[in-house]
This record gives C-alpha cells, structure tokens and sequence, in this order.
C-alpha cells in the first residue's frame, strides 16, 4: 500500500491528510496557539468536587473547566500527589526511582478523599475540548514514544496484543528490564516488532528523560500551567503510521518541514529523504487533489460504485448510516448476490469514512437484508478485518435479525466536519423555511401591529433582495398600498446576506422594531 502525508499550513491552523493509494482516509485539523492536545501534562487546580458524579473539574486554563473522574485517577495517584508536593522551588524533590509508593486507590472509594478544592494536582490531557465540553483529564501518567509508552510508578511490562511470536515477546522483555529503572514500567507497542533492541533502549529513556524534565517544571510554574506538551500532530501521525509503505511526507512550510525532518532524523535517518518541501503555485491540498475529496466526501450523500450510495445522518445520540443500492436491484436478477456486493463495497467506504470524519459513539449501519446467515457473518468478518487498521478503540457487534449493525468508536478529537459545516440560519437546520405565498400576510400583520398598536409613524423593512422586488413590483405596490392602508412611511432596503424569507423590522436609526 502506497502512503502519503500531506501538510498545509497556514497562520490559523494545520491540516494534516493522510493518503492511502492516492484516497484520503483521515484528515486531521490542529488550530494553532490553542493548545489543549491529547498528551499534553498540566497542573492544575481543583475548582469543584462533583460528588454526584464521583469527578471533579479542574482549571488548567481552558475557557472550560476541564473533567476528571474517579475511575481517571489511576491506581497510584496517591504516590503521584506526594511526588508533586515534593516538588518545591530551590529544593530538591522526590524521584520516582526513589520512593517507596502509596497504597494504590480503591476501586470502589470516592474522589472526595483524594481530591480537594484548591489542591494542585498533576494531569494529562485524554480528551480534547469537544463542543461545549471541556477537556477530559487522566492523572494515569503515560509518555508515548515510537516504540513504547512509558508508564511511571508501575514495575510491569505490557506487551501489545497485536505481539503474537513468543520468543519476540521474550526478547522485549529482555530489553525493557535492561533498561527501566525501579518504579517504570512501560507498554511495548506493534512497532517494536520491527526496531533493533538498541532503538527501544533509546525510546525507553528518552520518554525517561521526558519524564523527568517534566517534573522538573514543576518546580517553575503554578498552576494552571502546562509543564509538557505532546509534540505536533503531524509529528504524532508520524510517530504511530511511519513504516515502510510510506512513500512520501509533502510539507508546504518551511519550518514544518525542519521540524519534521529534524523527528525522522532522530527515528528512522533512512527514511529522512521521503519528506519533501511543496514550492508549487497551486495549493498543495489541490496539488494532491485533497480538496476535492474534502468537498465531496464531507457530504451527507456518499457514492459508491454502479449506482450504490450511503447516506450518512448525524444526530446528537448516535451516528446512522442507510446503504442503498440505488439502481442496481432493477438491473440484475440475484438480489441476495447484488445485496451483498453493495453490502461488501458500503462496508469497505464505511471503514474509511469513520476515520475520514472522526465520527465517535454509537453508529448504526442499516444494510440491504441478507437472508443467508453465511452471508451475514461474511459481511460480519469483513467489517471487522477493515476496522482493523483503525487505531481509535472500537467495537463491532454482528448484524441484527434487522439488518442492523451496531458499532462503539472512541472519539478524542473533535468531529473534522463540525469545523468546515454549520447550520443553517434561515431552516436552523431543518431543511424547511416558511412558505413565500403567506410572507406578504405575515409582513402586512407585522406593519399593522407596529402602527396601529405601537403607534409608528415610520417602518423601514430589511429584506433579500428578493423580497425587495416582490414588495415594489408595480405601480400600485405593497409598498404603497400598505402606506396608504396604515398612514404611515415604509422604506424597503435590500440585503444580500438575509436569507429569502427573512425580515427585520427597523425604526429611523436603525434599531429593531421586533426582537427575535
């Protein structure tokens, strides 16, 4: 398979698409200046027990509390609390290696006995600020590298499940004990598989020495603060996607394309010739025919294949995708074949768009009915062999006697097509407006209320131009009929930005008449 990652930059944000056989199948968005990344540790202060909810929030200097549960401290806060009491400027505080650790929290205990209002307490971002929510905190500590996580006041060695040969677990092993100082443990990633044992003793202290500039900074800062910022989002695509398949990383910045270069020399030196610096006069997205994938596939129709299309709705409780097969059925003679060909290729568009817009929570698909049980489980093992290569936690569930299949994706980040969609404010997202045939009735209502019960002697009407023909046409116009009909002065004023059934009612210096 042929990869590529595209990076745009611009003062506002980065747009980062990745490509897989010249088809876009994620595309991520990093505002720039705001902070507040996954990964990212801060300290902050503890503005409010929820004992309802077993959770606190606490101010880390988002414009939003952020949230922490109970179940989010992990086993050890206690011997993180007393790690960063210690901390204490012109003192030298506790190491990790050196302490001899708290009683791990009880699994049934409540946050108010570890918590306090006013407590300054150590955390890292889980869950970026979505919507109205603000961030989702963990204080379970862990640093990510290439090969590792590294996961502080732990002595263990988790190996990923994706690890299958007993001997490569036993040489992992090996090495990470080699390595780990007293109280670290460390989680061995898929691509460990792949690096030479001197590559993961690097990855083992680097994220050591990153721990340890990490508590360091405490001792500079007072909460809220951020003390260790995960490091930029193409970086982190390159860190979890970087492998052979990678053909080429297209930057079109120059410092985007140091900074990138300048990681994958530290990694992979080899590979530090396939990052490439875009100088084109087309924009880059459009070089690589991105943006045209960006336009159509954000759509709520998607096509598919001979006719076949999905519709995708998104609702507040849960993601619902409808496959139909369009054409097809009236075409070809076996339904059950000609469903389960659409099927398999909705399954196969279906996969990609879930990365492609981040969708999380529950998603419901309805299929085109399979009466075979055989097919049913085929479609069943295929979905779930292409949500394989979906590095967001997800579970798939086998298809209904419905025809419906249920899926659980964990979401970190904000949905990518809240940032380029918005609703719209003449329906309110509805679809429908008013009908224009009773807008004349419901405008003359208007006037007669302003004149007759409020006494105005002048009303100027800002409408679409649209409408503004409409109310002039003729000599003897609405205008004037309802001038003379209400012994008063109308002005009608054009705006190209209202929408075509929408009136606002002003007086002589322009206020508002009605109030929305």
């Amino acid at each position: 398979m042929n990869r590529e990652l595209i990076v745009n930059v611009s003062p506002a944000e980065i747009s980062i698409a990745l490509c897989e056989d010249k088809v876009l199948v994620e595309l991520n968005k990093e505002q720039c200046q705001t902070g507040f990344a996954v990964g990212d540790i801060y300290l902050g202060k503890v503005r409010k027990i929820m004992p309802g909810l077993n959770a606190a929030f606490v101010n880390i200097g988002h414009e939003k509390d952020a949230f922490i549960h109970y179940f989010d401290l992990g086993l050890q806060f206690p011997s993180l609390k007393k790690l960063v009491a210690s901390q204490v400027p012109g003192k030298r505080g506790m190491r990790v290696e050196g302490m001899k650790l708290e009683a791990p929290v009880e699994k049934s205990g409540k946050i108010g006995e570890y918590l306090e209002v006013g407590q300054t307490i150590m955390v890292q971002v889980a869950k970026e600020a979505i919507s109205t929510k603000g961030p989702r905190l963990t204080a379970d500590i862990s640093l990510a590298g290439r090969n590792v996580v590294l996961v502080p006041f732990s002595s263990k060695v988790f190996l990923s499940q994706k690890i299958r040969s007993a001997e490569e677990k036993k040489r992992l092993k090996r090495i990470a004990a080699a390595v780990l100082p007293k109280n670290f443990g460390v989680i061995i990633r898929t691509a460990a598989v792949e690096a030479r044992d001197e590559e993961i003793e690097h990855d083992i202290q680097t994220q050591i020495e990153r721990w340890r500039k990490t508590i360091a900074a405490i001792r500079k800062h007072t909460a809220p603060a951020q003390i260790m910022s995960e490091m930029s989002r193409a970086n982190t695509i390159i860190r979890d996607s970087l492998n052979g398949s990678f053909s080429q990383i297209a930057v079109d910045d120059q410092a985007m394309y140091n900074d990138i270069r300048s990681y994958i020399r530290q990694i992979e030196p080899e590979k530090e010739k396939i990052v490439k610096l875009y100088k084109g006069n087309v924009p880059i997205f459009d070089n690589f025919d991105i943006s045209k994938q960006i336009k159509s596939l954000f759509a709520k129709y998607v096509s598919l294949k001979r006719g076949a299309y999905l519709i995708i709705e998104r609702t507040e409780a849960m993601n619902v995708i409808d496959v139909n097969s369009g054409n097809r059925t009236k075409a070809e003679d076996n339904q059950e074949q000609t469903a389960m060909d659409v099927n398999l290729a909705a399954a196969k568009e279906i996969a990609r768009q879930l990365r492609l817009r981040d969708l999380g929570g529950i998603v419901i698909i309805d299929f085109i009915d399979l009466h075979k049980a055989q097919n049913r489980q085929l479609l069943f093992d295929e979905m779930v062999k292409l949500m394989s290569t979906d590095k967001a936690k997800h579970t798939v569930l086998p298809i209904t006697k419905f025809g419906l299949m249920q899926i659980t994706r964990q979401r970190v980040r904000p949905v990518a097509v809240e940032s380029v969609s918005d609703v719209c404010p003449t329906c309110n997202g509805s679809g429908k407006i008013e009908p224009t045939v009773v807008l004349d009735k419901k405008i003359e209502n208007q006037i007669s209320f302003l004149t007759e019960d409020r006494g105005r002697k002048y009303v100027k009407l800002v409408v679409s131009p649209y409408v503004a023909a409409f109310l002039r046409k003729g000599l003897w116009s609405l205008r004037r009929r309802w001038e003379w009909r209400y012994k008063t002065r109308i002005d009608v004023v054009e705006d190209q930005s209202m929408g075509i059934v929408e009136v606002h009612y002003h007086d002589e210096k322009g206020n508002d008449l009605i109030k929305k």
